[in-house]
């Protein structure tokens, strides 16, 4: 298995944005020092009560700064808000500063509140999405200048000045669970992953026939498969029931709609769980409307929180049940005090990865 320190890089109580990013920087110089394998953050826009990272470029670039080893990109970033021939220069540029470190994640965008403020329509995000991974492959390719004509994206003769480091491109990583886009990533080589709220006993199937057309295509390598959940390790599992399991299962808040006044987080997680209640969306929908329940998440192993031995029993299990080989921890949530949150990071990296690093799910 590998393993990530995965950030939404939330906005904490009494810190300013400079103040998040410096303890940012803190938790990735440990997890750099501590052997993890990768650091991810996500894009985000328009909500400064939720995640203050809206240029995955400088995360990548600040991060590389403060760290030797690990590989980092953007979980990533929103294909369509970028003109393609700007993302294909940054992305290079990153990956040569970076000395060939980069990951890079892919998405479409999940929310038409990232895309309504840039006036572009949140309905037509999926094919640029995918036709982008042909476009850098031109923009990256031995002809130069280069041309593409898709149905999304048209250039015609550029010159790209500053080329990526690796060859032909960093590895690309697009999260899904859709049949068809799973398809579509294991012919392209693509690595793939999934987040707390898809039930994995339902997506498994899905991801061995991802790895089934994988392999059938020829790839010399494993794909990698990434699952996202809060973590939290401590001495005991009491002490990490005690100061982690309810901050955990905040982690997310950020989900919920700006709080009206006098509204508590309690009301808010209520009227989250009504929109989800009777849909007929299956496991995903459960889990949504629990997502702010702790006893519920620990009880269904959707944040893994305990001592070192329990954490990596319950990343085994997760693993075997829902068929992922790279671990994408979420560290850093709520008001998690400093001390708390950086002994975690020191306890798993110490005691936990090289229990599970041999693993693997398939």
């Amino acid at each position: 298995m590998k393993f990530a320190h995965f950030s939404h890089v939330w906005g904490k109580p009494g810190m300013t944005p400079h103040d998040r990013y410096e303890q940012l920087w803190r938790e990735l110089a440990l997890c750099d020092d501590l052997g993890f394998d990768y650091a991810f953050c996500v894009e985000h826009h328009f909500r400064p009560d939720e995640s203050w990272i809206s240029s995955p470029s400088l995360f990548c670039v600040g991060a590389g700064a403060r760290t030797t080893r690990l590989r980092i990109g953007p979980m990533g970033y929103i294909v369509p808000l970028y003109h393609p021939l700007r993302l294909v220069e940054e992305i290079a540029i990153v990956d040569q500063m970076l000395g060939g470190r980069m990951e890079l994640g892919l998405v479409p965008g999940i929310t038409a509140d990232y895309f309504t403020p840039f006036g572009i329509d949140h309905a037509f995000r999926k094919s640029p999405t995918l036709e982008f991974v042909a476009y850098m492959r031109a923009a990256y390719g031995d002809t130069q200048p280069f041309s593409f004509h898709g149905e999304n994206h048209h250039t015609d003769s550029a010159q790209i000045s500053v080329q990526p480091m690796q060859k032909p491109h960093p590895d690309i990583w697009m999260q899904s669970r859709d049949p068809a886009t799973l398809e579509f990533l294991a012919a392209n080589g693509i690595n793939t992953g999934y987040f707390i709220v898809v039930p994995r006993r339902e997506v498994a199937p899905r991801y061995r026939t991802y790895i089934d057309n994988w392999n059938q295509a020829g790839w010399a390598r494993r794909p990698r498969i990434g699952y996202s959940v809060p973590v939290y390790v401590d001495e005991s599992d009491d002490a990490a029931i005690e100061r982690g399991l309810a901050r955990a299962a905040r982690a997310y808040e950020g989900f919920l709609k700006p709080a009206q006044p006098g509204e508590t987080f309690e009301q808010r997680a209520a009227e989250h769980a009504k929109m989800f209640i009777g849909r007929g969306e299956g496991g995903a929908a459960t889990i949504m409307a629990n997502l702010f329940n702790p006893q519920y998440l620990l009880d269904n192993n959707l944040v893994f929180v305990g001592s070192a031995r329990t954490v990596a029993e319950k990343l085994h299990a997760a693993a075997t049940e829902g068929l992922f080989n790279s671990f994408l921890g979420e560290f850093n949530f709520a008001d998690l005090p400093e001390a708390d949150l950086l002994r975690s990071i020191r306890l798993f990296g110490e005691q936990v990865i090289p229990q599970l690093r041999d693993f693997e799910p398939f």
